[in-house]
């Protein structure tokens, strides 16, 4: 059978798993079984619309640097540093290759290393664990808040032994943790607190900026984020000028001067191109987390009387930029209501179908302590439903009068 070619941004994989069939098994995830795509109407992310507001200045600043030569570091990296750490009110700002990375070079520079704990919420994606057991250390998992999916400050202080010696909250689908009790566990215990701010830039704590309330704050510029690049990129920022001065020369692998090693660091710069098309966006970020704060408003609105659907909070005292709309599905459905919602054109996805102290690759490190349990629960029940910042009002109440539809459907 010949299939037409289908635009990369219209893709969307639907995979049963090999060890179950039934619909609510099904996940849009990459599996060896194989592949479906099909064309969605709505897709779960679409930056073109955000990407054209820049068009033209992107050209001709990709021009600027093709002729200038300067590919690695340099000015437009230094602005874009200073823009970052102005807009988050911080001493220190410093551009990465990755958001895996600035997890990485903030362990390292920290000094984490084997015989080391570090706590991280199960619930969450794989970087903060990948790295924690990257540097050799154990990553020991917390649960999380069935309310708003974040790390939960009373399983942290459960999981605190003498071997701990660094605290990873994640702020998941765009709001803070509970910085203020976690940073005082930190202060209690003498742990430094990296945060993982992938998914909240722009996102704030009772007026402070996501990634400020810890030692070290780690920003992800992958293209779907708040601030979405063009390819990989991040950023770490701090007030402490020493780590500052460590993770700098850290991410060209330890050098200062140059060819004299001071550490063992890496190749963690962050591209100039990156830099200065992150620079064009920035100014557009908070009218897009404005756009997205609507359509969640519009989406809270629209299915606050489904009863088989819990719907995110925003907690007191955040501001939430709804990087995700992560709902709970209810009775087992989950899996029936995702084909439905593909079968209508919609795109929408699974963050995430399996815990990490569940994955095979830490298995080596989940000992005798209690499981994630409502972890294990939220990875049972989510759907993430677009809410990118182009989409209308219509679009956002056509997705949520879907889901209505196929709860009468199945009352």
């Amino acid at each position: 059978m010949h299939l037409s070619p289908i635009p990369p941004h219209a893709r969307v994989r639907i995979v049963a798993t090999s060890r179950r069939r039934a619909a609510g098994d099904i996940f849009l995830e990459k599996h060896w079984r194989k592949w479906i795509f099909a064309t969605v109407k709505i897709p779960l992310f679409d930056p073109s619309i955000q990407n054209s507001k820049i068009r033209s200045d992107a050209i001709g600043k990709f021009s600027e640097i093709f002729d200038s030569g300067e590919f690695i570091l340099g000015k437009d990296v230094e602005l874009f540093e200073g823009n970052v750490a102005r807009y988050l009110g911080v001493k220190h700002a410093i551009g990465m290759s990755s958001g895996t990375d600035t997890l990485l070079v903030a362990l390292m520079a920290l000094g984490i290393g084997h015989g080391d704990e570090v706590i991280c919420p199960s619930f969450t994606f794989f970087a903060a664990a990948g790295c924690i057991a990257r540097v050799g250390a154990k990553p020991v998992f917390a649960d999380i808040n069935l309310d708003d999916f974040t790390v939960s400050t009373d399983d942290i202080l459960e999981k605190i032994t003498d071997k701990t010696k660094a605290i990873i909250p994640v702020h998941l689908f765009g709001q803070l943790a509970d910085m203020d009790a976690i940073a005082e566990i930190g202060h209690r215990f003498n742990l430094p607190i990296v945060e993982d701010c992938a998914q909240s830039f722009g996102a704030l704590r009772n007026g402070r900026q996501s990634g400020t309330l810890g030692t070290i704050g780690s920003f992800s510029f992958y293209p779907t984020k708040n601030l979405g690049g063009f390819g990989d990129a991040g950023l770490v920022c701090t007030n402490d000028d020493d780590l500052a001065e460590k993770m700098r020369i850290m991410r060209v692998h330890g050098m200062a001067p140059k060819y004299f090693h001071r550490y063992i660091g890496g190749n963690f710069r962050i591209d100039t191109l990156q830099a200065a098309l992150l620079n064009l966006k920035l100014p557009h970020v908070d009218g897009d987390i404005a756009n997205r704060r609507r359509n969640a408003e519009i989406y809270s609105d629209e299915l606050a009387d489904v009863e088989s659907i819990v719907l995110p909070v925003e907690a007191p005292g955040n501001f939430h930029t709804w990087h995700q709309f992560t709902v709970r599905i209810l009775g087992g459905l989950r899996g029936e209501a995702l084909k439905f919602l593909l079968e209508n054109d919609i795109g929408c996805g699974v963050y995430y179908p399996l815990p990490l102290d569940a994955q095979e690759c830490f298995r080596p490190f989940v000992d005798g302590r209690r499981m994630a349990k409502n972890a294990a629960i939220a990875a049972n029940e989510v759907i993430s439903l677009p809410i990118y910042p182009s989409l209308s009002d219509a679009q956002i109440r056509h997705v949520a009068s879907t889901l209505r539809k196929f709860f009468a459907k199945n009352a």
